[in-house]
């Protein structure tokens, strides 16, 4: 079952921020979720254990704090994979 809510979780989170990355055109659903749960991790690490804030550590969780987290970890990602060429 937990399978199932990181996968649901991790749409939901790569979906918001395709939307606002503007690459939702160019993502399907497999790479909303594959964005999504890199990114909640990426979000984790970044936002948690570098910068220290607290609250970050719930990033993929399904709770406000963690979709925000989760998103901004997304944003990130988005933008490194358009720093390379991926997303256009």
């Amino acid at each position: 079952m937990g399978w199932i809510i990181t996968i649901i979780v991790g749409g939901l989170i790569g979906w918001l921020a395709s939307k606002i990355m503007s690459t939702d055109a160019q993502q399907g659903i497999i790479a909303n979720i594959l964005v999504g749960i890199v990114g909640a991790a990426l979000g984790r690490w970044l936002f948690a254990d570098v910068l220290g804030i607290g609250s970050a550590g719930a990033a993929g969780a399904f709770s406000l704090t963690g979709l925000l987290f989760g998103v901004l970890g997304a944003v990130v990602l988005i933008f490194l994979l358009k720093l390379v060429g991926v997303f256009k």
